[in-house]
């Protein structure tokens, strides 16, 4: 084997920097733990002169792919620049021209991941992508194949740590969602624009990736019923857990005799769950399988070298690979062709609050609507009464999504219902 191995990155924020910064630091190690020392050839920035603060040797900046693309010195291409394109035309460049390719872009492999890993397997390359999800957490690796031996029956998970740090300080700190959010967004948790973090689709991006691996079928982003954490007060975490529950943003993927169901979702899970005590930008993946039961995977989701931990040990684990001849062995595990199960048509208990008229025979009129459309209750608790209004809080039993909607549609039509203030999901 070569006693050097160059790679390329694509990209140089703050996952490019880190794997930078890894690779450096492994430099003393690398020839023992691989028999060859890794050397970046080549980084693609935008912006060379302000990359070149980033770097010790200048020289390897260029904003030009075809260097990179054209080198055939080149074997592995590292793409963390995120973004659908140019990243997509870039990763099946690369593999086409026989390269391995590592990314991180959970964005494009929840849209046209099936596209890159048909390439991938077309020119006999390895394509890999732990750090798409979960950060610096292995989960991919994991149910590819130390997992590969069971029937995943779930896949259950925090998978944002930036809604997780929200929620984490709504329930320690009694902050309302704005407060939180402009703490998160002062520390570096949260963007300027929140969006993709705060209304799910972030961890609905992730979560596709992993039902997709952990189901062995195919699933997209588009698959994925997504709600955020918006609407979740201060109150509702009170409620929860008055009741023994905390709120979290979880992903949820299980593989039912229907089909796939993939949702993300506020949920109330009982504090004694193993991901309740998941706080502030954690994140923790819960996989329930038929021979090994329950694990879960915990650890930092984000951030520099937590993420470029997870890439540089893809791109170890290609050297390995390019070694032995082994390139491809483990590349899409998508033979199956299940159906993906309508959010309508899944099944859950809630927790629904509710302000109504303060006056005799409207909760038996309300209990009559919800049971007109299947919904049965198991708990009603009338919490507060204030200026002829009272609020009322209620856990459904389990109950399909499309029954529910049905009742709380004829209830937000009631001159006795004031608002429907909460509707969360209940584990």
């Amino acid at each position: 084997m070569n006693k050097v191995t160059k790679i390329a990155l694509l990209g140089l924020g703050t996952v490019g920097g880190g794997v930078y910064k890894v690779i450096q630091m492994q430099q003393e190690e690398m020839e023992r733990k691989l028999g060859t020392r890794v050397e970046i050839k080549k980084i693609l920035v935008r912006n060379i002169q302000k990359a070149a603060l980033k770097v010790k040797d200048p020289s390897v900046l260029t904003n030009d792919v075809k260097e990179i693309m054209q080198d055939p010195e080149i074997c592995i291409v590292v793409e963390v620049m995120g973004g659908i394109e140019p990243a997509r035309t870039y990763i099946l460049e690369a593999l086409k021209a026989g390269k391995h390719v590592v990314t991180a872009n959970k964005d494009l492999l929840a849209a046209d991941g099936h596209i890159l890993m048909e390439t991938a397997a077309e020119y006999h390359c390895d394509l890999f992508y732990e750090a798409a999800v979960a950060g610096g957490i292995p989960i991919i690796g994991p149910l590819k194949s130390s997992l590969s031996g069971n029937h995943i029956k779930e896949v259950m998970g925090i998978v944002n740590g930036t809604t997780n740090f929200i929620l984490t300080k709504m329930t320690q700190e009694n902050m309302e969602f704005s407060d939180a959010l402009k703490l998160a967004q002062d520390l570096g948790y949260a963007e300027s624009d929140p969006t993709a973090d705060v209304e799910g689709l972030d961890a609905g991006r992730k979560m596709a990736i992993l039902a997709s691996v952990a189901f062995n079928s195919r699933v997209t982003f588009d698959d994925v019923h997504t709600e955020g954490i918006t609407k979740i007060t201060a109150k509702d975490i009170r409620y929860a857990k008055d009741m023994g529950h905390v709120i979290k943003l979880l992903g949820v993927a299980r593989n039912t005799d229907n089909g796939i169901e993939v949702m993300v979702h506020p949920m109330l899970i009982d504090e004694q769950h193993p991901l309740a005590s998941v706080n502030d930008s954690y994140n923790a993946v819960f996989v329930r399988g038929d021979a090994v039961q329950d694990t879960m995977f915990y650890g930092r989701g984000a951030g520099e070298l937590p993420t470029a931990s997870a890439v540089v040990g893809d791109i170890f684990e290609i050297i390995r690979n390019m070694a032995f001849n082994c390139c491809g062995r483990i590349g899409c595990t998508c033979y199956k062709e299940l159906p993906i199960v309508p959010a309508e048509e899944t099944s859950s208990k809630y927790f629904i609050r509710i302000r109504v008229e303060d006056k005799t025979g409207v909760l038996a009129s309300i209990a009559a609507v919800f049971g007109n459309n299947s919904v049965s209750l198991a708990q009603v608790i009338q919490r507060s009464r204030r200026e002829d209004c009272a609020e009322l809080v209620m856990i459904t039993e389990a109950v399909k999504d499309r029954h529910l909607n049905d009742a709380l549609t004829i209830l937000r039509g009631m001159s006795i219902v004031r608002d429907i203030s909460s509707v969360i999901r209940v584990d």
